[in-house]
């Protein structure tokens, strides 16, 4: 639960674009006060051989200098951004626009635009701190201050090369999709246990709520983005209820619409306690206006498969990246077989189940990754070879009750495949394909559940 909730917090960080930016301001802020006043206070105490590498110049020079490396690295941050805009725009219109977050996460991007903004700032303020003769206060020019916005600008034109190489490698869509398998795998591995076949999470008892059990409505519209698990554990044992939440994080949910049922064994609950109930356990259901990957296990395959999608289209045209992303697809889909996709039952300090949270199961899941890819890519022979490879794939991985979600989709692309133009030659390699996939059902390691 704590990795969970973690992890939801890092997510909303990490994908807003100007918390690093902004950090780095107010650091360049407090160093260009700081550091002329520590000019001054070793001014003339300094050895010879670090006055000869700092700035030697007179005030003139110094407010030259500190002029052009703030004026400069302005305009250069206004290139990057308009570079990085530039890199969404087409992410959107090319793969899909639920790739923007990826961008917006990308540390490197953050990190180069904190540079280029700190450099002005420090930049911008150590100039106040320069003193011409004639003035009020004796000549001063702060030497370590104006070496170090020197360096600092240095620095933003090596970032401002290593920046374009990087967005030349960001805005291919090998690297888009690596970077979402590898958000979409974290996730996997913070939200879901692996799965065991023996363990007890398979087992126990399964909460149904009774007939006379409350009905549990959502308080505003949009996606449920994350639940605190321990909030609404704490709920139900301080309250002596039972919960069961329908919805799942990545649902959409509209307000006013049933998402669980709530109840308790000790007696019928007043209008009073149903409306206070109602009332924590909206406080620990988050929703807001997009999907996240912080506790959404579904997430990394819908951007997947959306880039499949794309690639299908007639504007676009692009088979070759829709293989590549159902080989992603096909990754993704096998590491959540390997894991535990039953509910997750949340208990009492008694061992008791108090909480019950529904979750995607496989078929859930394959239906959302395959099926649009399935239908747009009917007519091309390699998509749908490589949609039969991967059932043959998840065939390997899923547990043996959820063989019937493979045969399922076997069957179904076997149908779409009958019903397209395909040749002798194309039609016997995709029916050897779906006979490999019928082996890997026969041989998979049968892996049981026991349900008592």
């Amino acid at each position: 639960m704590r990795g969970a909730l973690l992890n939801a917090v890092r997510d909303t960080v990490r994908t807003q674009l100007w918390p690093v930016p902004v950090v780095a301001v107010v650091v360049a802020l407090v160093v260009g006060v700081a550091v002329p006043r520590i000019d001054r206070a070793v001014d003339g105490s300094l050895p010879s051989w670090v006055r000869a590498v700092l700035f030697s110049g007179d005030p003139g020079a110094a407010r030259t200098v500190l002029d052009a490396v703030s004026s400069s690295l302005i305009t250069v941050t206004s290139l990057t951004f308009s570079l990085t805009v530039v890199t969404l725009q087409l992410a959107s219109s090319q793969f899909s626009p639920r790739l923007l977050r990826t961008f917006t996460s990308d540390v490197f991007v953050q990190a180069t635009l904190g540079l280029f903004l700190a450099t002005f700032t420090f930049s911008l303020t150590v100039l106040r701190s320069v003193r011409s003769a004639g003035q009020a206060q004796l000549v001063f020019v702060p030497r370590i201050a104006v070496t170090l916005s020197f360096v600092l600008a240095i620095a933003s034109v090596l970032g401002l090369v290593v920046f374009l190489a990087h967005l030349a490698r960001q805005i291919r869509v090998e690297t888009m999709l690596r970077d979402v398998h590898d958000d979409a795998t974290a996730t996997i591995e913070s939200v879901l246990e692996p799965y065991d076949s023996g363990s007890t999470a398979h087992r126990g008892e399964q909460l149904s709520p009774p007939q006379d059990a409350h009905t549990v409505f959502a308080m505003s519209s949009g996606f449920l983005v994350r639940v605190e698990e321990n909030d609404l554990l704490r709920c139900a044992v301080e309250d002596d209820i039972y919960l069961v939440l329908d919805r799942h994080p990545g649902a959409s949910l509209i307000a006013g619409t049933p998402i669980g049922s709530l109840w308790s064994l000790a007696g019928p609950l007043s209008r009073a306690d149903v409306t206070r109930l109602g009332d924590r356990i909206a406080a620990a259901i988050h929703i807001g206006f997009e999907r996240t990957a912080a506790q959404d296990v579904g997430y990394g395959l819908r951007q997947l498969t959306d880039v499949a999608n794309k690639a299908l289209s007639p504007g676009i045209n692009d088979p070759t990246t829709a293989v590549h992303a159902l080989g992603h697809i096909s990754a993704v889909l096998c590491e959540l077989a390997d894991r535990d996709l039953g509910p997750a039952k949340l208990r009492d300090s008694d061992g008791y189940v108090r909480v019950m949270l529904r979750r995607p199961d496989l078929a859930d899941l394959v239906e959302a990754a395959i099926t649009q890819p399935r239908r747009y890519g009917a007519s091309d022979l390699e998509v749908m070879a490589r949609i039969f490879r991967l059932l043959e794939e998840l065939a390997w991985h899923a547990p043996a009750r959820e063989g019937v979600v493979v045969s399922s989709h076997l069957e179904r692309l076997n149908a779409t495949v009958r019903a397209g133009d395909f040749d002798g030659v194309e039609s016997g390699r995709l029916a050897r394909a779906a006979a490999d996939v019928v082996t890997a059902l026969a041989r998979q390691p049968r892996r049981h559940i026991d349900l008592t």
